[in-house]
């Protein structure tokens, strides 16, 4: 019996909701596989938590967390409260904490699901989108001076370093040396970032030469928009900075059908800390509390948790249980059906007990 020990932080909006849906699916698969053990502890952490004692999580947290073999996260914001204070009080300070330094995100058209686009179906796309995750655009760095005066300013400073890039640049590449078609898109902006983005083509060109058997192109960023539209069947594997490829995994999503089926991890390849996954949908308080929440994407996000702990038969397991439930046409509205979470959670569990994989 391998044992693993999974915080989970359900935190704010919908999160709880999928995140219980997710810990009953999981729960559901170590019964039926019979070899492996997980055991939830549950954080109070978020908004809620946050309110009353004006921090989203304890001082100690990050050392709380260290001890676990996995962090399963929900999802972060509230109306009530600043954007910028939920994103840095709590997910933000793991990820970096952590080194979670590359964000992985993948995206397919799942049996039973419609894309919006025309004449796309399940095999036509099939990413992955690799996420600088620990500095880029969203490391920091900048402040504002003379507030609320005519001549206030305000920076925002994207940190590019030659370590930073490098690993994430070979995180990429080894994943698509791994995937059949062995080929990666690097989105950058370099003709209009000249220094950290002419950077980042270049050590791009270094780091392939360790990898001839992959083949690599470039795309400015927002032609890469354009090419994930109407070319779909072009890409695999993709890497980009950590704005850019925050926006191009949520078109991602879209195009896939809907955000609330899109997963992601944030990885320490390494292995030095735990790893934390986590749906991208966000906290969606439009539909917190109607019981509607598509829990497919914390599915999806399970299945890198078991495959980063080296369970990939269970995660294998779990992936086709979703992708039976989804061809059944069991979904939920934001994919054209009418299921609820319940249902939806209960028909992947059912899915689970009655394959023979």
């Amino acid at each position: 019996m391998r044992q693993y020990n999974i915080a989970t932080i359900p935190a704010d909006g919908i999160g709880p909701e999928v995140i219980s849906a997710g810990v009953a699916v999981l729960t559901s698969l170590q019964e039926r596989v019979g070899d492996i053990s997980l055991q939830f502890t549950n954080f109070d952490w978020g908004s809620d938590y946050y309110k009353k004692h004006g921090v989203m999580m304890p001082a100690d947290g990050l050392a709380t967390l260290k001890k676990f073999d996995a962090i399963f996260f929900g999802a972060v914001g509230a109306p009530d409260v600043p954007d910028h204070v939920t994103l840095w009080g709590l997910r933000l300070p793991i990820c970096q904490g952590f080194d979670q330094y590359a964000n992985v995100r993948p995206t397919k058209i799942l049996p039973g699901i419609l894309s919006p686009l025309r004449d796309v179906g399940p095999n036509d796309l099939d990413w992955v989108i690799v996420r600088e995750n620990s500095e880029g655009e969203y490391a920091g760095n900048g402040g504002r001076t003379h507030r609320g005066m005519p001549e206030e300013v305000g920076t925002e400073v994207a940190i590019f370093t030659r370590v930073g890039v490098t690993r994430i640049m070979r995180y990429a590449f080894r994943l698509a040396q791994s995937r059949p078609r062995k080929f990666l898109t690097v989105v950058t902006k370099s003709n209009a970032q000249r220094h950290g983005m002419v950077m980042w083509d270049e050590i791009a060109a270094e780091v392939a030469t360790e990898f001839p058997d992959v083949t690599w192109d470039k795309m400015l960023v927002d032609a890469m928009t354009v090419r994930m539209t109407l070319k779909p069947q072009s890409l695999d594997t993709i890497v980009a900075t950590n704005l850019h490829a925050d926006i191009l995994s949520d078109l991602a999503g879209a195009l896939a059908g809907s955000i609330g089926v899109a997963p992601t991890a944030n990885i320490d390849p390494e292995r030095r800390f735990p790893s934390m996954f986590e749906p991208i949908h966000g906290s969606a308080f439009d539909i917190t509390g109607k019981g509607i929440a598509n829990p497919v994407a914390t599915f999806w996000t399970a299945v890198q948790m078991l495959e980063h702990l080296g369970e990939a038969a269970a995660a294998q397991r779990l992936m086709h249980a979703v992708e039976r439930v989804t061809k059944a046409g069991i979904l939920t509205p934001d994919v054209g059906g009418s299921a609820t979470t319940k249902e939806v959670t209960q028909a992947v569990i059912e899915a689970i007990h009655s394959a023979n994989i």
